[in-house]
């Protein structure tokens, strides 16, 4: 897993649905496979950069941790939908980033996701691995 994929938010598109139809090559399916390079990968098209966060989209900073504002209300906001929806925290992965640094973060992130069949990646999104199992939809 590359540093490259540890977006500003702290949300790691290295276990995203997007990026892993995208790295694993399934074939786009309106509404249902999306692919993704990566938030930092696609620079200023992010959803939190793209004209949302001026620090962010001036390269002032790397992570949002590292604004006086953290966390702010677009972070919360993002924070309560991946903590609802995925068992996801940005917010606490931004603190991990913080406290322990970025490769203890993607060790940690390893362990936690990669497939015990194959070695592939497993979504964060729909649990399932992009390499062996059956994907239809980023939610399913």
């Amino acid at each position: 897993m590359d540093k490259s994929l540890i977006a500003p938010c702290g949300i790691n598109c290295g276990i995203c649905s997007a990026y892993l139809a995208h790295i694993n090559k399934l074939p786009r399916a309106k509404g249902k496979i999306t692919h993704c390079s990566g938030c930092r990968a696609r620079n200023k098209q992010c959803a939190l950069i793209k004209g949302k966060c001026t620090k962010l989209s001036k390269n002032r900073i790397k992570f949002c941790y590292d604004c006086k504002k953290f966390p702010c209300a677009g972070i919360k906001t993002l924070n309560k939908r991946y903590e609802t929806y995925y068992s996801v925290s940005n917010i606490e992965n931004l603190l991990f980033i913080e406290t322990f640094g970025i490769d203890s973060f993607i060790n940690q992130q390893i362990l936690e996701y990669k497939c015990h069949k194959c070695d592939g990646m497993i979504s964060m999104h729909n649990k399932k691995c992009y390499k062996c199992d059956e994907v239809t939809g980023w939610r399913n």
